[in-house]
């Protein structure tokens, strides 16, 4: 479902701290605003400080070197793409993610999924910037088909595409991160990639046992729980299962220095599966 102007409307009653509206994710964006990034020829290197615009949240300063290395890791993956021609790149759960304005790159659309409460905020944020450049869609990644989402939203089947998945599957069920993934494998032209990030651990324990204690020492998790941490074999295994080949995988640093059951997390890239059609692990 695209983000229409009723829920435009909506936006402008919502505030930097509205009901609904993802903290990580606005202590995502406002790490990154202070971080040197690259941009593109068109695209407007001071986009993510005045997207954070208002926000008064300080976000933790052990944050930054794992933030850093995404988004130096996923930066690079629309860089790289752009280059190579791919005409579509998709964010999944774009809170506040600069990318459709910093790499604004003619012939390239953007498209944003996100929770509608976010997508409010941040429709209402470009309208203050007079920015355009993505498409935003709401979605809830727990319910909604990511498939019919991106065809109501103007997606194009037959171009290749670029899918982030930054930050968002730890917070979904095991279920709802193979059908999200499978989805997107299934909208993939050949030529098209995925780039995510994966929250794994180390330790024999059930992953049950893994995330209550992960989420024991968040203070956020009440109302933002992680939902899937697991070996990092098993993880991969996921990604395999929803239709991707992955082709990369780089270690992140940890936020903290003392954590749980040897958790961690990775950064993968992967292309498409040569089985992969529409369909595939997905939905219908």
């Amino acid at each position: 479902m695209s983000f229409d102007s009723a829920s435009s409307a909506a936006s402008d009653r919502q505030t930097a701290g509205g009901p609904g509206i993802s903290r990580t994710s606005q202590a995502v964006a406002l790490t990154r605003a202070a971080l040197v990034r690259p941009h593109s020829a068109e695209g407007d290197p001071d986009a993510q400080r005045a997207l954070c615009a208002g926000l008064t949240l300080v976000p933790p300063a052990s944050l930054r070197p794992s933030i850093e290395a995404r988004t130096r890791f996923m930066d690079d993956q629309v860089v790289t793409a752009v280059r190579r021609g791919v005409r579509q790149v998709v964010i999944l759960g774009a809170g506040l993610d600069d990318r459709a304005l910093r790499f604004r790159t003619g012939g390239v659309q953007f498209f944003e999924l996100d929770h509608p409460a976010t997508q409010a905020d941040k429709a209402r944020r470009l309208r203050a910037m007079g920015a355009a450049g993505p498409t935003l869609a709401a979605c809830d990644f727990e319910s909604d088909s990511i498939v019919d989402v991106l065809a109501a939203c103007g997606h194009t089947l037959a171009w290749a595409t670029l899918f982030l998945c930054e930050g968002l599957l730890v917070y979904l069920d095991r279920r709802a991160c193979l059908r999200l993934l499978a989805g997107a494998a299934s909208c993939a032209a050949p030529g098209s990639a995925l780039a995510a990030s994966l929250a794994t651990y180390e330790s024999p324990a059930p992953a049950a046992e893994v995330v209550a204690a992960a989420n024991a020492r968040r203070r956020s998790a009440a109302a933002e729980p992680w939902r899937t941490i697991l070996p990092r074999e098993e993880h991969l295994a996921l990604l395999a299962d929803a239709g991707w080949t992955v082709t990369a995988v780089t270690e992140s640093p940890s936020a903290l220095d003392d954590v749980s059951h040897g958790r961690g997390s990775l950064l993968v890239a992967a292309a498409p599966a040569l089985t992969a059609g529409p369909g595939v692990g997905a939905e219908r």
